[in-house]
């Protein structure tokens, strides 16, 4: 499973906004510190303010900051609207069809656990375990 770079950046920008403690952050701050282009930030926080997992402020004084406490973000919920799928099969993803083979496929029960060892992992980190690098919680897979 390989994460793509819009992933990674974004879950980057959302512990940067997490440590600035509910301040708006300008789009130029966070690309500057965050060493990713203006062009390809803009579209991830595009992305994060279309599912509300950001919101921005136009003007003297504006840029990004979270719209919910750090605590209440799941890795997931940032993986799901930057990733295509998490699934590690097509007849996993959501609104796949219906596999003809679902029934008697022997390997169906096995990526169905690995997506839920996945989704489970995820689901367990928040981004203010990240931004406090909390590396306790994320220990328990050990």
């Amino acid at each position: 499973m390989k994460f793509s770079t819009k992933s990674r950046y974004a879950l980057r920008v959302m512990i940067e906004l997490a440590e600035r403690n509910d301040a708006y952050v300008p789009l130029k701050e966070l690309a500057k510190s965050q060493n990713i282009s203006l062009k390809y930030l803009e579209s991830i926080m595009s992305l994060l303010t279309k599912h509300q997992l950001v919101q921005g402020l136009q003007g003297k004084g504006g840029g990004y900051k979270l719209t919910k406490d750090a605590e209440k973000y799941k890795i997931s919920d940032i993986l799901c609207v930057t990733e295509v799928s998490l699934a590690p099969v097509t007849c996993l993803e959501c609104k796949a069809p219906v596999c003809d083979r679902n029934t008697t496929c022997k390997t169906l029960p096995m990526w169905e656990r690995f997506a839920k060892m996945v989704r489970d992992y995820f689901d367990n980190i928040s981004i203010k375990d990240l931004a406090d690098s909390n590396l306790n919680k994320l220990n328990w897979l050990k």
